[in-house]
């Protein structure tokens, strides 16, 4: 079975902003909600890995960071962070619809 590398990667990447977070602003909600979010997000990656259709925990933990670095984005304007993980967050989504609906992996041309 493949493994879900952008998965992982995503995974990674909120967890490691996170931990920037608390180690440049001292924050701790950033590290917990990095740290707690990066972990459902691996988890997630995980599960798909096993099976491509058990995309619920993935999707589910994306949508809420969509929504709450969106509002956040909308608010203050900031790109970093806020709107790079809002960026990020969208891309998932759509990947994680493309793989469900099958789209990804009919061939466009040809």
């Amino acid at each position: 079975m493949p493994i879900d590398v952008p998965g992982f990667a995503y995974a990674a990447a909120i967890a490691a902003g996170g931990i920037f977070g608390y180690y440049k602003a001292g924050s701790i909600p950033s590290l917990g909600a990095g740290l707690l979010f990066g972990s459902v997000l691996a988890y997630g990656a995980y599960q798909v890995s096993q099976n491509p259709a058990n995309y619920t925990p993935q999707l589910a933990a994306t949508s809420i960071l969509t929504g709450v670095m969106g509002y956040r984005f909308y608010n203050s304007g900031k790109i970093m962070p806020a709107g790079i993980v809002c960026a990020l967050s969208v891309a998932m989504i759509i990947r994680i619809a493309l793989k469900a609906s099958g789209l990804s992996d009919r061939k466009i041309l040809g």
